[in-house]
């Protein structure tokens, strides 16, 4: 039955992108998934035991999800059923309800793949719950985003999350055998080419396929194609990078942990990544200004200092200039020493005043500006530390009613170790005075 997918009036014997035809035919054909269709994995394992449950497939685009739907309806003798959650709503849905029940009814199941399933709204999501329970359908959905933030527990409850690989150079080169198979030729490429044109692919089978159908349309026994040629030939795609989604957080944590871990190059690739991918510079830098502070903290002070130069640069320049401030910055944080001591303290500091409640501070810590406040001990004892001989008093400044205790631990790493001289200095003399 056509639906907004094979609705598009090609004729028997019209013309196929190239996409379209190499389409696999057979599960064994798939590729760059074994891990979930291999024999033992497990989306052939239900088939084998002819126990086809409702599944979710997550991954990104091009890697085979709406395919390997319509291959286990088909090894499953299940009605393919098809919606595309961007293009339909609930009337589109009731009416594949009543054929899946008139189906049943008659004897045969229906495997209803929903792509782009995430984009259905909760009460839309809650309507498959009661057709999934009863076997009205077997519900195969489709996503690009993170099923725990997108679907609701109780569909997740009753379908298993699949995760799909993107695909590496080795199923993207088959994948251009395949496709030299089917044209009959060799495309036209040098293997520098080659190369950077799976590159381009990003992991994406399907845009490979439409990248290779491009170069099969310059002449037959034209010089080999060489990579500065191939760009000008098809345009580079931009990197898979939604700054709304979880891409955008999952490159935002890339770059800080490569940081954290010292890793100067992998730093200045992921923040290439999130500047090539879209992302607003400004969130960059934001991020960058907590790193500075979270991670490297006082072992390298000029790090926070030069994080908010940095940002102040990019808005003085603007682009392209302001850029070489941000990898700049990056390069600097990747390579300076690293402490988080100050942020665990202040963490530490936070719960002990939540724990505490409302203790008054000592009587010294406070100031006494009306009489009846010195009467009542305010400034009582206080020591103005730069009229010692030290330039230190040695006073508590904790509430008398709480001990003292130690949040901050300075690292041994860059200024932290000078830091934690004074600490120690600073201790001594308390422990003296007391």
């Amino acid at each position: 039955m056509n639906d907004l997918f094979n609705a598009a009036g090609l004729e028997k014997d019209a013309p196929r992108p190239l996409a379209d035809r190499l389409r696999p035919k057979t599960l064994a054909e798939v590729v760059g998934q074994d891990h979930l269709l291999a024999k033992g994995a497990p989306l052939r394992r239900m088939l084998d035991a002819g126990r086809l449950s409702s599944v979710i497939l997550w991954g990104p685009p091009g890697v085979g999800k709406t395919t390997i739907a319509r291959l286990l309806a088909d090894d499953a003798n299940l009605e393919f059923e098809q919606i595309s959650a961007i293009f339909s709503g609930v009337a589109d849905l009731r009416k594949v309800f009543e054929r899946a029940k008139a189906r049943r009814a008659a004897g045969r199941g229906t495997l209803l793949f929903v792509d782009e399933i995430h984009r259905f709204n909760k009460a839309q999501q809650d309507g498959f719950l009661p057709h999934v329970e009863a076997g009205v359908i077997t519900l195969i959905g489709a996503t690009t985003e993170n099923p725990s933030f997108e679907l609701n527990a109780a569909l997740l409850s009753r379908a298993q999350v699949f995760t799909l690989n993107r695909l590496d150079d080795d199923p993207l080169e088959l994948l251009l055998k395949r496709a030299e198979t089917e044209e009959g030729r060799i495309l036209p490429l040098t293997d520098e080419a080659r190369a950077v044109m799976r590159n381009m692919a990003d992991g994406d089978g399907r845009f490979m396929l439409n990248l290779a159908e491009e170069i099969f349309t310059e002449p037959e026994g034209r010089a080999l194609i060489e990579p500065k040629e191939l760009g000008e030939i098809v345009q580079r795609r931009a990197p898979v990078y939604d700054k709304g989604q979880e891409s955008h957080y999952n490159l935002a944590s890339a770059l800080q942990k490569s940081i954290r871990g010292s890793d100067v190059d992998a730093a200045l690739y992921w923040a290439a990544r999130m500047l090539a991918g879209g992302e607003d510079p400004k969130f960059l830098l934001r991020r960058l200004v907590v790193v500075a502070s979270e991670d490297i903290g006082n072992a390298d002070p000029q790090a926070l200092p030069l994080a908010v130069a940095a940002k102040d640069a990019y808005e003085f320049l603007g682009q392209p200039e302001g850029e070489i401030a941000i990898g700049q910055l990056v390069a600097y944080l990747a390579t300076a020493p690293k402490s988080n001591r100050s942020h665990v303290a202040f963490k530490q500091a936070k719960a002990a005043a939540r724990d505490t409640g409302s203790l008054a501070p000592p009587p010294h810590a406070m100031n006494a500006p009306t009489k009846l406040m010195k009467s009542l001990g305010y400034s009582e004892g206080y020591v103005y530390d730069h009229d010692t001989e030290e330039g230190f008093a040695a006073l508590n400044y904790f509430p008398p009613d709480m001990e003292r205790r130690v949040f901050y631990k300075p690292s041994q790493f860059g200024f932290d170790k000078e830091i934690a001289k004074r600490l120690d200095y600073w201790g001594r003399k308390r422990r003296e005075r007391s």
